[in-house]
């Protein structure tokens, strides 16, 4: 493998080992041991979920091409599982509201267990099946646990501000560090001990069981709706008078669709992108780097989330500008550097330079995760929580279903641009989502010159 690829690989893991070694007590946030020990809780199940969910992302694929399926019905399954995610994922959604966010958390597990199982068969039907329990597990894993953990915290007490602690740090195990070695005990089942291309979905399994073990014996049940006569019908009108009354709301919707629509096409598009002459690049160890990119981002998250000054708002206006800027590098490549026309071979020069843009797109999304999950928790209304986030999900879904079935018919400057112009947008929203939570927010009486008006108007004593 290329001195380069280990280059950047060594120049991350030191940027982030020395972040993370130069912390001060201005970076850090003061807790209670009976926090400390609520975030660990649940940073342990969190951490078991995603184990659960990156085992099984890298060989999925892979799985499909073995049992024999071609490009197009390899397609109809991963449509099928985003499909599935947006129609039923503000169903799941409101039921978690309404029946308990841990019996949510207790179904996701199941389910992405079931779809766990039916891998184990080359038929069609079971497959298509297993993607639509897979997609509607989705929906419960970016919403019901984020759901239970901002109620209970709320319930037990804890300050606001501790919060931004556990979704940093939830970001930088779960979408980091669990994910790079996700993908070694992937490699591991599959190529070294040679079980096959199930085993990392056996083994998501037992990671899925253990957590469902654990949140069965120390979760406690909290709910979206305390009021017990609100059918489902109701949970939707409610959730949908919430986006539609309060523009805060609506805001971050767009937001949160437009980064993560960007975010899922640029996954299906960095392969092609660095290899476009079927380039010999490693594809394992450039997925680490991206973690590695994603967990210096929410290592800086945890930075300045911890900074009560500093509002979150304000610096995702920057971060959003960067990754459009990133994910522009193809477009900007294709006309300053010359294509290549050898067929095989290492990485290109614009290969690098795009690799480079990519790693700092990785970053902003290992920001962007921590500081969007701040802001739901600050702006949408706990009695519709989950409702409303896979409300957010529906358009991410139909983008990403157009995107899947259409990936061919357009040049991939042209996917990689409409990315970048979408990131920018969400820069703008972002910008006015600022100024509407600052109109809002209640300002600061003038005390002197209240109390000047109180003793021009005092009487006299004589």
């Amino acid at each position: 493998m290329e001195i380069f690829y280990w280059l950047l690989f060594v120049v991350l893991g030191a940027t982030l080992a020395g972040l993370e070694l130069s912390r001060t007590s201005r970076d850090r946030i003061t807790t209670s041991s009976a926090f400390s020990s609520f975030k660990n809780n649940y940073l342990l199940v969190y951490s078991l979920m995603m184990a659960g969910d990156w085992l099984q992302g890298p060989y999925v694929y892979f799985l499909y091409s073995q049992y024999g399926f071609g490009k197009g019905e390899i397609g109809q399954l991963f449509i099928a599982g985003f499909g599935s995610s947006m129609l039923f994922g503000t169903i799941v959604g409101s039921l978690a509201d309404k029946q308990g966010r841990k019996r949510a958390s207790i179904t996701y597990c199941i389910t992405y267990i079931l779809s766990c199982i039916t891998k184990h068969s080359p038929q069609y039907k079971v497959l298509m099946v297993g993607r639509i329990l897979g997609g509607i597990a989705t929906s419960l894993l970016f919403s019901a646990f984020e759901s239970w953990l901002v109620a209970e915290h709320n319930k037990r007490g804890f300050e606001q501000q501790w919060l931004s602690l556990t979704f940093s740090k939830a970001i930088f195990l779960g979408n980091g560090l669990v994910a790079i070695l996700s993908g070694l005990l992937g490699n591991l089942l599959v190529d070294t001990l040679g079980f096959g291309p199930v085993a990392p979905f056996d083994a998501a399994a037992c990671f899925l069981a253990i957590g469902m073990a654990v949140i069965i014996s120390s979760w406690s049940e909290n709910y979206g709706d305390p009021s017990e006569n609100r059918n489902l019908l109701t949970q939707f009108w409610v959730a949908a008078v919430a986006i539609a009354s309060d523009e805060k709301i609506a805001l971050l919707g767009a937001i949160q669709s437009l980064f993560e629509g960007s975010m899922y096409t640029f996954v299906f598009l960095w392969t092609p992108a660095l290899s476009p002459n079927n380039e010999d690049i490693p594809h394992g160890f450039i997925f680490a780097t991206f973690m590695l990119s994603s967990m210096l981002g929410s290592s800086t998250a945890s930075r300045l989330l911890a900074r009560s000054s500093l509002k979150v708002e304000s610096y995702m206006q920057i971060v959003f500008l960067i990754s459009a800027g990133s994910l522009l590098l193809p477009v900007i490549t294709s006309f300053l550097v010359a294509p290549s026309n050898v067929k095989g071979g290492s990485i290109s020069f614009s290969g690098q330079i795009q690799l480079l843009g990519f790693c700092t797109f990785e970053a902003c999304v290992g920001i962007f995760w921590p500081s969007i999950m701040k802001m739901r928790s600050q702006y949408i209304p706990e009695e519709a929580r989950s409702t409303i986030m896979n409300f957010f999900r529906i358009p991410l879904n139909i983008f990403v279903c157009i995107v899947l079935y259409n990936v061919d018919a357009f040049p991939m400057t042209v996917m990689f641009g409409m990315c970048s112009i979408f990131l920018f947008i969400a820069s703008i929203l972002q910008k006015r989502l600022m100024g509407i939570a600052e109109s809002q927010r209640p300002k600061p009486q003038d005390w002197t010159a209240l109390d000047e008006r109180e003793r021009e108007t005092e009487p006299l004593n004589i």
